[in-house]
């Protein structure tokens, strides 16, 4: 599949050991910080590229003058630097490409032909690439990317053995047994890329108000007994979960935790755990939560007004003797204009008037309480069934495209009164305004997946809204064109279209 398939990021943390049911099983310390792990990876591959380009260095050692070998010898030094930059930008030291093998594999492969390239092109520049023996540099990259690839491998496979036997845990502690204590301890638990073993809870609130237990996690006692067992080398974290709203007992308990050697981090308040997904930003020097971002905004906003223009202003001039055929076909087959307009909410919902050929007869099509068209809808003419079927109705759209009121590719424009299960579309789905965050489009995502024709349950209208979110949060030119390819395919084997 094409980027379309791409579902999504991961997260980029490690596995979470289960919970002991007590605190003595917390003594002993975490045996490696997965920081020195990920250095060691650092090291492994470097040291592999300088291995790798001195190996194909004695291979053709014979070839080389006598004034030649240090030469060789300086290009594998400024290589392996290269590497060893591109590969931290490219992210094969983040922490979520070291359990991955799919992940490190591809960014590892990615940051070795980037290398290549980076040399090449220096080499070009420079005027130095006649120097460099052809078949040296191709017989490093080769054996440089079959002993990296091998190598990342081992050791991602070592990284998630440590992991799995919570080497890289580190011991947390709640402090706050409440509703929120017990929704963060259970997004911990259920996050299972989360490098922490939680210890149990603490809570000052001894007198029945909290429970022995919450989330299966014992409650171990007030502040005194946490800050103990933090002086016993027991505790490495402490998750203050309490209301923001209670600042005064918020200031009193990190002002006692202050104190002690651990690190001590506020979790978020009870509404923000609706928002965990969303990023958090520094707005000055104050942390705030992003909820939702304008989609495709900035450059991007740039990019696919290009992209409207160029290739709707190729695809109007190669179609225009079509649409003077199928002009002359409708006037011929029913009386009336040969476009139809119809009112829709475009960007922002903002109103315009969409262009179709029309394809039912002049004194039956509706403008206001649009019915959507069924098979065998007797209000469509005999070219009109044609056209609809193979969806030339939808071509005088790229006149909307050139005038700024469409894209090429974006959701489907639907009439304000069409109903799907004889219900209005936004009655179905509340949030259903959302897809007007991006202009319309003249076909989409949820189109070339199937979801396209009459919206008879509404199941098919959701369906069809989940598939436009899809394309509004994942959107790329590259997802633009393979939309435009897949409604080629869709054309020569129209479904539910009539």
């Amino acid at each position: 599949m094409g980027p379309a398939d791409q579902r999504g990021c991961d997260a980029t943390m490690n596995d979470m050991s289960m919970p002991p049911v007590d605190g003595e099983a917390t003594r002993q310390r975490a045996g490696l910080p997965l920081d020195v792990v990920v250095w060691t990876i650092r090291a492994s591959e470097f040291a592999i590229v300088v291995a790798s380009g001195l190996l194909a260095s004695s291979w053709f050692v014979e070839a080389f003058g006598k004034g030649e070998v240090a030469m060789y010898h300086r290009v594998v030094a400024i290589t392996a630097m290269t590497f060893a930059v591109l590969a931290e930008a490219i992210g094969c030291y983040d922490i979520d490409a070291q359990f991955s093998l799919r992940r490190a594999w591809q960014r590892v492969a990615t940051s070795w032909i980037a290398t290549a390239l980076f040399m090449v092109t220096l080499g070009f520049l420079l005027k130095a690439s006649d120097s460099v023996s052809r078949g040296w540099a191709l017989g490093w990259f080769l054996s440089g990317g079959a002993m990296l690839l091998p190598a990342r491998g081992a050791m991602t496979i070592w990284v998630r053995r440590l992991k799995r036997n919570g080497t890289f845990d580190s011991r947390v502690a709640i402090f706050g047994a409440g509703p929120q204590g017990a929704r963060l301890a259970h997004y911990i638990q259920t996050h299972d890329k989360l490098t922490i073993t939680l210890t149990g809870f603490y809570d000052d609130r001894q007198d029945g108000r909290v429970p022995r237990r919450v989330g299966g996690l014992p409650v171990l006692g007030n502040l005194s007994k946490l800050v103990d067992r933090i002086r016993e080398g027991g505790i490495d974290q402490v998750i203050v979960a309490l209301p923001w709203s209670a600042d005064v007992r918020l200031q009193q308990i990190v002002s006692e935790l202050a104190l002690t050697p651990v690190r001590i981090r506020l979790a978020p308040d009870l509404a923000s755990f609706v928002f965990a997904s969303r990023p958090v930003v520094l707005l000055g020097e104050m942390p705030v939560m992003t909820l939702f971002e304008r989609p495709i905004s900035g450059v991007d906003a740039w990019a696919k007004a290009i992209e409207d223009r160029v290739i709707g202003g190729i695809a109007l001039v190669l179609v225009a003797p079509l649409l003077a055929l199928i002009a002359i076909a409708i006037k011929l087959d029913s009386p009336g204009p040969v476009l139809f307009r119809q009112p829709r909410e475009g960007f922002n919902n903002r109103p315009f008037f969409v262009y179709k050929f029309r394809s039912m007869f002049h004194n039956r099509s509706e403008v206001d309480n649009i019915r959507q068209a069924t098979r065998g809808d007797p209000r469509v003419t005999r070219v009109g069934a044609v056209l609809r079927k193979l969806s030339l109705d939808e071509l005088p759209q790229l006149f909307n495209v050139m005038q700024g009121n469409m894209s090429l590719v974006g959701p489907r424009p639907h009439a304000a009164s069409t109903r799907a299960g004889g219900k209005l579309f936004s009655d179905v789905v509340l949030s259903y305004a959302a897809r007007h965050k991006v202009k319309p489009g003249i076909t989409g995502w949820a189109q070339v997946c199937g979801w396209r024709g009459e919206t008879d349950t509404e199941d098919k209208l959701i369906k069809r809204f989940e598939h436009d979110l899809y394309y509004i949060e994942n959107w790329s030119i590259w997802f633009d064109l393979y939309i435009m390819l897949r409604t080629g395919v869709a054309l020569v084997t129209p479904k539910n279209a009539f």
